[in-house]
């Protein structure tokens, strides 16, 4: 029989595991008796852990909610992805630095074993860079501000939101956050007529306090779906409608849904609505369509594309 510290530390491991255990499979996995689970788990309630008891024949035990954190137990591969999830997380204000507490606070307590692992993984990789597909940076979002967007979609809270410097305050309904290449959104209904909109989480002027609580209704389509069709349309700081010289299936089947919106034209052409943060990013994305195209505006577009074409065909000497 393990000694009562170590007996308990494997409890605790074991209720931290999955969230309800018969207390005889608890006490065949630690090799003792039912009476003693009973003890040691009335021993952890007395260190501050917030143990359910369901009595019984048998019983049934379960670790609760309580006021605290209390510490988590970590077999050796959910120690190793922690720690190289917090080395990994990007995209949120503030997250780096309280991912590096984080992660201090656990190499303080990994064993030596581990912490030779974390050290061989992390001086073996290396990641690219995250923003491939544009020469924009990425934005950041403050944590505080996903929290309360997330909060009010749980509790049904309207969002009390600003409209600029001397524009009037709106009360919108908040029904889902999505995060997409790197960026997060939230997608909310207008009450006074029933608009869905999509607003980037990172622009937005969210006032307090928030409103009332609303009754939600059925929204009109999947809202991952709406949000990859808004931002296509709308969503960047460069638009462009581009007339595609081939069918409109041809130009659905080389793209991903998310990159536009194709309207058909005729049997031959249709117009590719698309965007994104800069020229340059709508330039490299038509070119990648390896189709004829013709665009009009914006006049930006024009001189890039105009200045991306000269500088293919001196690189190949023409």
């Amino acid at each position: 029989m393990r000694d009562t510290s170590a007996r308990m530390l494997a409890l605790l491991s074991l209720l931290q595991s999955r969230p309800d255990w018969p207390g005889p499979e608890l006490a065949a996995r630690l090799g003792v008796s039912t009476r003693t689970i009973r003890n040691d788990v009335a021993r952890l309630r007395e260190l501050g852990y917030p143990v359910d008891a369901e009595t019984g024949r048998t019983g049934r035990y379960r670790l609760g909610v309580g006021a605290s954190l209390p510490p988590l137990l970590l077999d050796d591969d959910e120690a190793v992805a922690i720690a190289l999830g917090l080395r990994a997380g990007t995209g949120l204000a503030g997250t780096r630095e309280a991912g590096d507490r984080a992660l201090a606070k656990l190499d303080r307590v990994l064993p030596h074993r581990l912490r030779r692992t974390l050290a061989a993984l992390t001086q073996a990789t290396d990641r690219g860079p995250e923003n491939t597909g544009s020469d924009a940076p990425d934005p950041e979002v403050d944590p505080a501000l996903l929290r309360a967007l997330a909060e009010a979609i749980r509790d049904r809270t309207s969002l009390r939101v600003g409209g600029g410097a001397d524009g009037p305050t709106r009360l919108l309904e908040p029904y889902r956050l999505v995060s997409w290449q790197r960026r997060w959104y939230v997608v909310v209904r207008d009450p006074r007529d029933d608009r869905w909109t999509v607003l980037r989480a990172d622009g937005l002027d969210l006032r307090t306090p928030g409103g009332g609580r609303f009754t939600p209704v059925e929204p009109p389509e999947d809202l991952t779906d709406l949000v990859l069709r808004e931002v296509a349309a709308s969503g960047w700081s460069v638009h462009a409608r581009i007339v595609v010289h081939a069918p409109a299936a041809e130009v659905l089947a080389h793209i991903n849904p998310a990159v536009g919106v194709v309207e058909p034209r005729d049997e031959h052409s249709c117009v590719l609505v698309t965007g994104a943060d800069s020229v340059a990013t709508v330039s490299a994305y038509i070119g990648m369509l390896d189709m004829d195209f013709h665009v009009d505006g914006p006049p930006e577009l024009v001189a890039q594309l105009r200045t991306t074409g000269e500088r293919y065909l001196r690189a190949v000497g023409e």
